[in-house]
């Protein structure tokens, strides 16, 4: 079926889910598997008299045999009564209100089983005409807490009371038939949350799993509900995408949907039906890349993932902009990471820290051809210089020509000793000494002989 011909059923928000119990002997999760701190949260929850479940994903990922990045609380205690429990707790959150138990840098999340937000009782929700959640602090029970979650997979619940796992949609089957599927009319659930698309897609990569064919089938009609989204949460979502270990697959399976052309509009202008223009490369390439490091478990930094993503966007406004306005290149560029950011932001709102470095990074590449005298070495001292390095050696393998010969230098001239160092410089001197070069004028006007020599430099 063509997504775009999609027809939505009749909405049923809410529908009436089966529970299914598994006793400890039916399941292979062990206390054992969960964190000590999680356990601590449980059991004083209970111990006050309160239901407690751990809930979500780190239900879902034991029962895969995998370990739980985060152990989510679930319990029918409210934020004020967790908050009287834990001294080590803050809240947080204005759409639905969580409690946050620290114990130092490992944060214990529990939230309070959520209600439905169409009930007058506690009328305390507020949708956008589209359907949108926008507050949500409605409490209820955890038949209906179950009801609001988003997948099957997610509405699994570990009773600390007995030891069970209640199951309320079916998520132990979709567990075994490695199937994504939303609880609930697909349409009304994306409109209340259009994020649930983009989780959607990272819980298939991520467990390869299918997308459920109700489930996919409307999701490339409302992509563009993503742009409804505060940029601020989709740039956290973007890193869940795309910085997590799956990035490259991520980054296709997005596409493929349109979601990831409404997070990156400016690269998206680029995309090619044989995947082979250069912004596509790069990203191919960068998130690749990235996926390697997570792997390795090195350090990863988001500045280098957009610097790349967004290099050739900024080669093509550069462009424009030296043709428009008479700019020379150093300037158009400067110009165009202007326009650039600015488009960015709107969609996902990167920090200003990483901006700089996105800028530093840009800028090196200007820099890095400027090799003679004194520059390579001073270039070498630069934070940014490995950043702006590795990200020369990407162009390289995509550009080839000038570019590649340019990043072995470079990769040459750091794994050198000084003395090589300085012989490589003296060879880039002695080439350029046939060239026309200005000379100092002799005049008594030191300072502007100074000051013209520097701008020849």
């Amino acid at each position: 079926m063509n997504r775009n011909d999609y027809t939505p059923s009749e909405p049923i928000s809410f529908p009436e889910l089966a529970l299914n119990i598994l006793t400890r002997q039916e399941h292979n999760i062990s206390r054992k598997q969960i964190s000590d701190n999680a356990l601590k949260v449980l059991y004083r929850l209970h111990g006050a008299g309160f239901d407690a479940f751990l809930v979500g994903g780190g239900v879902r990922d034991l029962l895969l045999g995998q370990n739980p990045k985060d152990f989510d609380i679930a319990t029918n205690a409210t934020p004020e009564q967790i908050r009287q429990l834990f001294k080590n707790c803050r809240l947080i959150g204005r759409r639905f209100r969580l409690a946050h138990i620290m114990f130092g840098r490992d944060i214990v999340e529990v939230a309070t089983f959520r209600g439905h937000h169409q009930e007058p009782s506690k009328n305390v929700s507020q949708q956008s005409k589209e359907g949108m959640l926008l507050r949500d602090n409605v409490y209820g029970t955890v038949d209906e807490d179950a009801e609001r979650r988003d997948f099957t997979i997610n509405a699994m619940y570990y009773s600390i009371a007995n030891y069970a796992i209640h199951d309320y949609a079916g998520g132990i089957e979709d567990l075994e038939d490695k199937l994504i599927r939303l609880i609930g009319d697909p349409e009304t659930r994306y409109r209340e949350d259009p994020v649930r698309m983009l989780r959607a897609v990272r819980f298939a990569v991520k467990l390869d799993f299918d997308i459920e064919e109700d489930t996919a089938a409307p999701i490339e009609a409302l992509s563009h509900l993503l742009k409804e989204i505060p940029a601020a949460r989709l740039y956290e979502e973007s890193l869940k995408m795309l910085q997590t270990g799956y990035g490259l697959e991520t980054y296709h399976l997005m596409r493929e949907y349109n979601l990831f052309q409404q997070l990156f509009p400016a690269v998206s202008e680029f995309f090619t039906n044989s995947y082979d223009s250069k912004t596509e490369q790069m990203l191919d390439l960068v998130l690749d890349s990235t996926d390697q490091r997570v792997e390795e478990g090195k350090r990863i930094n988001p500045a280098f993932m957009f610097a790349a993503m967004l290099w050739y966007p900024l080669q093509a406004k550069a462009d424009e902009l030296m043709e428009s306005r008479n700019l020379c290149h150093y300037d158009a560029v400067m110009e165009a990471s202007n326009y650039i950011l600015d488009d960015q932001v709107r969609s996902i709102a990167i920090p200003r820290r990483h901006t700089a470095t996105i800028r530093e990074i840009w800028q090196l590449q200007m820099r890095l051809p400027r090799r003679n005298g004194k520059r390579a070495f001073r270039l070498m001292e630069l934070n940014k210089f490995r950043a702006g390095f590795d990200f020369l050696e990407m162009r390289g393998e995509i550009e080839g020509g000038d570019t590649e010969q340019l990043a072995k230098w470079w990769h040459t001239f750091q794994n050198a000793g000084r003395n090589m160092r300085q012989a490589m410089v003296n060879d880039l001197d002695s080439a350029d000494s046939g060239k026309p070069s200005f000379r100092r004028r002799k005049s008594g006007n030191k300072k502007r002989s100074y000051r013209k020599s520097k701008s020849e430099s």
